[in-house]
């Protein structure tokens, strides 16, 4: 019997925002996902020179951005094993987590093409099921060129155009500390969270 499709989708969520909801709500309808993961970073390697907000509140306002949809499932697979944490001991780790289903690993276009300096890719790309990879319409990838350094890649992807969409949280932050207009790049419960705790103001 045929496993649960499940998509993975992680990051720092510092803080979460529409953007990251709608992207997760076209990545289950291009790729069939019975459910998707939200995998929250606690310590991204990549990011140890950045001020990072604690975990605590991360994970509260993740929990109240997927609230009520029922496809959407929170894990604590980064939060509950010991730093640093890499895309490849993740996904192992829900392989074991989950066996028997399809993991599908979310992505971005930019970081398709910089998957090769990942750490062990090679390793990455066998553990993953496949790599839904949001790319952006007109956006250029070097697929022959991937595959050379990657052997097998092309099997692994399944490429669907992502709306354009000009959010992100270092985009939120800075418009916080300079008291710029924020609101409805967030779920309303994230924005109550933000006001509540005072988050990034300068």
């Amino acid at each position: 019997m045929a496993g649960l499709r499940l998509g993975v989708l992680g990051g720092t969520f510092d803080p979460p925002h529409v953007g990251h909801l709608i992207l997760a709500d076209e990545a289950c309808s291009h790729l069939k996902l019975d459910r998707l993961l939200w995998v929250l970073t606690s310590k991204p390697p990549h990011k140890r020179s950045q001020a990072i907000t604690p975990l605590e509140l991360r994970l509260h306002m993740l929990e109240a951005a997927i609230k009520g949809n029922p496809r959407f499932q929170l894990s604590r697979v980064d939060i509950d094993r010991t730093p640093p944490h890499f895309a490849v001991d993740t996904i192992r780790s829900l392989k074991d987590q989950f066996p028997g289903d399809i993991l599908v690993y979310l992505m971005g276009g930019d970081s398709l093409r910089d998957l090769p300096t990942w750490r062990d890719p090679s390793g990455f790309l066998s553990a993953a099921d496949g790599l839904g990879v949001m790319r952006r319409p007109g956006a250029d990838l070097d697929l022959p060129e991937l595959e050379r350094k990657l052997p097998g890649l092309r099997t692994k992807l399944m490429i669907f155009e992502a709306p354009i969409l000009e959010i992100s949280s270092t985009r939120i932050r800075k418009l916080i500390s300079e008291n710029g207009p924020y609101r409805y790049y967030l779920p309303p419960a994230v924005y109550s969270i933000v006001r509540k705790n005072r988050l990034y103001q300068a």
